[in-house]
């Protein structure tokens, strides 16, 4: 049986006479629409038992010459390029040079204190608290586009008067922390980031044309472009000057990635072994000894139980994705330079076609202990069956982040309030719903009061998460008066304009358009994952705070 086996993989993943994989049709049939010389696309590569075993490009790297998109070109890979960060930290720990442990303040002595020391190692797994400047930027009205100075952005997060947590309290992505880590390397090492990833990671693996890149003037051979699709229906030209690293930085190609990703299993960097390999997929622990979630910009996790190792990374209009199933010795590179790209998607279809004879049962077991966990949690409810009309209605998961559930041709239909997708879902039990062809998620309806359901429960990868039907709030023009006006932030030197227009309570921030805000209950209001909180004084409005994903209760003082 296992001899059968092993052959079946063999022939799997055997080549014909042309060099290419016997899937190669229903492979480039996922990048079908891509794979025209007139549109931007993505460059593939798949890994199997150390050797890359099939690589495409699928349409064009340079709109404006006609460049095609190969293996060897060179793109953005954003925040892919965290793990080379890591990994330099490693190296400068196996040399001596600092410890995981260290205060910040050790490297960067200008660095604010706070009421809980931060050290290299909450940078590392993303559990500062620190918030982001990405974030930080664009509250304050300034594009990532743009060339933007090391030392802006060191003065920006050292402006910020307090964390969004307390240093492992919680997992907060933060590409602030990166960015800094990149400077505590360059005083570690005595030299930058670049250079010090050049002499000690791309120069040994065989990395020719990978680079961390802090200066825009310099030239990379084979760059590629990117591109976001305009109103038109063709694509706009999104020109990047930015050049900042840690938080990400690094050029490289599918070819050279491949190098990097072999090094995983047979390490040749620094003093050798997989001592340091192993250190990479530790994940970081909170306060409470639960784990971040997060190693070393490295992600653990499963597809269709199978181990994987993944990260991603998006900016501007480039988007990749590395992962690897260490276990079957598999990986798979896409990068793309489309900002309506997802290859995190088409990283799993291409798995499913390669490894669909080795994780199907694996699939089935989970789905089957997913079921079982939901259905548990079912029966502590009341088993009555609920109408769709009960049903349908806002359940809000958090403030600002709300399911938006209505009625359509006679079955539920969902849609995201935070990045508005949207889709269907069937009944598959008593007030239970999957969407169709997903049986990775479940959303299970309860507590029927004054005609209407009250809660929506999402079981999802082990977790459930509880959502409370939102009821409409009616504002007043003359209550609205009251948040009218001028308000202030020191932390990112910004002001923000609060106005009425045709009755609706508008927002302007620095270097944008007016946008109208919605209404989600008193003094608090929002515009798609921006969440405005109005503060009081003795009854009267002084300031307002924002939320804004990587960035919490930011202030402004009202003028």
């Amino acid at each position: 049986m296992k001899k059968y086996f092993y052959l079946l993989v063999c022939i799997c993943f055997s080549m014909n006479s042309f060099g290419q994989i016997i899937e190669k049709e229903l492979i480039d049939n996922i990048f079908a629409e891509w794979n025209k010389s007139d549109v931007p696309g993505a460059a593939l590569g798949i890994v199997k038992n150390g050797k890359l075993i099939y690589t495409n490009g699928y349409g064009s790297g340079d709109l404006e010459h006609d460049l095609k998109l190969t293996s060897s070109s060179v793109f953005y890979i954003g925040s892919v390029s965290k793990q080379f960060v890591t990994f330099s930290v490693l190296l400068l720990e196996e040399q001596g040079k600092l410890s995981l442990d260290d205060k910040i303040q050790k490297y960067l002595p200008d660095f604010p204190e706070y009421e809980t020391p931060l050290t290299i190692r909450h940078f590392i797994h993303h559990t500062s608290g620190v918030r982001d400047y990405l974030t930080l930027m664009s509250l304050k009205g300034r594009s990532y586009l743009d060339h933007i100075e090391d030392k802006e952005v060191y003065n920006l997060i050292k402006s910020q008067k307090e964390l969004n947590f307390a240093p492992g309290e919680k997992y907060l992505y933060s590409n602030s922390c990166y960015f800094m880590l990149a400077m505590i390397i360059e005083k570690a090492a005595g030299q930058s980031l670049k250079k010090f990833a050049k002499a000690n990671i791309f120069d040994p693996l065989g990395m020719k044309n990978s680079m961390f890149y802090d200066d825009n003037k310099e030239l990379i051979k084979n760059k590629v472009f990117s591109y976001e699709k305009n109103d038109k229906g063709g694509f706009d030209n999104l020109i990047m000057r930015f050049d900042l690293v840690g938080s990400g930085g690094v050029y490289s190609s599918v070819e050279d990635l491949f190098l990097w990703d072999q090094n995983f299993y047979k390490n040749k960097l620094g003093k050798g072994g997989q001592a340091i390999i192993n250190k990479m997929h530790e994940e970081g622990l909170l306060n409470n000894g639960k784990s971040s979630g997060y190693a070393f910009a490295l992600q653990n996790g499963t597809y269709k139980g199978l181990k994987t190792v993944s990260h991603g990374g998006s900016l501007a209009g480039y988007r990749s994705q590395l992962k690897r199933f260490p276990e079957q010795k598999f990986s798979v590179i896409i990068l793309a330079n489309r900002g309506d790209a997802n290859p995190t998607r088409k990283s799993n279809q291409v798995s499913d076609i390669l490894l669909k004879n080795e994780f199907i049962t694996n699939a089935k077991v989970k789905s089957v202990k997913k079921k079982t966990i939901a259905k548990k949690q079912i029966t502590k409810k009341k088993t009555k069956r609920f109408s769709l009309k009960q049903q349908a209605g806002d359940y809000e998961i958090q403030t600002g982040v709300v399911a938006q559930i209505s009625i359509k041709n006679d079955s539920l239909f969902v849609v995201q309030s935070w990045n508005k997708s949207s889709y269907a879902i069937a009944n598959t039990g008593i007030n239970t719903f999957e969407i169709p062809g997903n049986d990775n998620i479940q959303f299970v309806f309860s507590d029927l009061k004054k005609g209407s359901t009250q809660i929506l429960t999402v079981f999802q990868g082990g977790r459930e998460t509880v959502a409370k039907r939102k009821y409409k709030v009616v504002v007043s023009i003359k209550d609205l008066n009251e948040y009218k006006g001028s308000y202030y932030s020191k932390e990112i030197d910004a002001t923000y304009q609060i106005a009425i227009k045709k009755g609706i309570l508008t927002l302007k921030t620095p270097n944008e358009t007016p946008v109208n805000l919605e209404i989600s209950n008193k003094d608090v209001f929002i515009f798609n994952r921006l969440l405005i909180r109005f503060t009081r004084i003795n009854g009267n409005v002084s300031g307002l705070k924002v939320d804004a994903g990587r960035v919490k209760n930011l202030k402004f003082n009202k003028n």
